[in-house]
């Protein structure tokens, strides 16, 4: 039996002018953004989401500027205050909390790890990671025990009693993510989170961030506007334009089976080879026995850039695939080349809109 999402976003509208009421009214008569914005000075921000957010898994929110992507996870936690629509954390309508009850939620269940870092300049790194729980009226000493636990998880052991201007951006950044970790939230919210740092510390940040998740399986809820970053982090994927949802799903199938032209030219420059999973091309085996004439066993988690490695970019090879061991499906070279082959990407892309 399938769980209940962790948090399950319905119909949720918002609109920022000084009659949101009224102006939802025009939206869900058919009015669109632009409409909107002309006739009646109001601004669409988000349009009829529908999104479900499941337990221990990474939630990878993407879209161009202006998408409305970190419009939409601020209202989880209720920064921004929604138009019209249900935010359900386990099966309790967010938007219904009194305010000792959002305080609870803030306090106890999400935790927030921003783009800008958001660190107290006075406070050094040990009380900045601290906060948290500080603020929740923990004993000091439990305070120094998590937040220097975290800290070095992180790779920040020594820096404790450093402040945030003696730190890279990389160093800082970490320190929100421990600050995120100590105060031991089931829900992560990451908002643009590595959008600011340098390309190879972005990579790094990512890698630390999916082995902290092997261990901890937190429900992350992240932003992102880089489809590589995405693709790398994403459980499930969510990408929006123009505050809509285009398309939603696990990622491999996103990039296989684009639905919307916009969607095509997002996935149009993206290393297929290095980006698929073997298991997105397989042909799965349904209970039956592996074919005799395979020239090896494959993990169905196995990138297609190995595998062209591995067969001497034979497409005569096949391969048995295998999960936790047990063969699941087959893997046919031919196959493995036709899914690098991407759709045309259409005339009017999502780099042009």
């Amino acid at each position: 039996m399938t769980k209940d999402p962790k948090v399950r976003l319905r119909g949720l509208y918002k609109i920022f002018g000084k009659e949101p009421g009224l102006a939802l009214t025009h939206v869900k008569n058919g009015v669109g953004k632009e409409q909107l914005l002309v006739e009646h000075k109001h601004v669409l921000g988000l349009q009829d989401i529908n999104v479900d957010m499941q337990e221990g898994e990474i939630t990878v929110v993407m879209g161009l500027s202006g998408s409305g992507k970190s419009t939409l996870i601020r209202h989880l936690n209720r920064l921004i205050e929604p138009t019209d629509g249900e935010i359900l954390l386990d099966g309790q309508d967010v938007t219904k909390l009194s305010e000792s009850g959002l305080r609870e939620l803030r306090q106890n269940k999400m935790s927030m790890v921003f783009q800008k870092f958001a660190l107290l300049p006075h406070r050094t790194v040990l009380q900045n990671a601290a906060m948290a729980i500080k603020v929740r009226g923990e004993p000091d000493a439990d305070q120094e025990r998590e937040a220097m636990k975290w800290l070095a998880r992180v790779g920040l052991s020594g820096y404790e009693n450093h402040y945030p201007a003696q730190l890279s951006g990389g160093m800082q950044q970490r320190v929100g993510i421990a600050r995120a970790l100590t105060a031991n939230t089931n829900i992560m919210l990451m908002d643009e989170a590595f959008s600011a740092l340098d390309p190879l510390i972005r990579t790094d940040m990512q890698d630390l961030l999916l082995e902290l998740q092997k261990e901890l399986h937190k429900t992350i809820i992240f932003i992102t506007h880089d489809l590589d970053e995405a693709l790398k982090l994403a459980d499930h994927l969510v990408i929006l334009k123009d505050g809509r949802v285009v398309q939603q799903g696990e990622p491999q199938g996103i990039l296989l089976e684009p639905n919307d032209p916009y969607i095509e030219d997002f996935v149009s420059d993206i290393n297929r080879a290095r980006v698929l999973k073997v298991r997105s091309v397989m042909e799965p085996l349904n209970g039956a026995k592996p074919p005799k004439n395979s020239h090896g066993e494959v993990d169905q988690n196995d990138s297609l850039e190995n595998m062209i490695a591995r067969s001497g970019g034979d497409t005569t090879h096949s391969y048995t695939v295998t999960k936790n061991g047990e063969p699941v499906g087959v893997l046919e070279m031919k196959s493995l080349v036709r899914a690098l082959v991407p759709r045309v990407a259409s005339s009017e892309g999502a780099r042009k809109s």
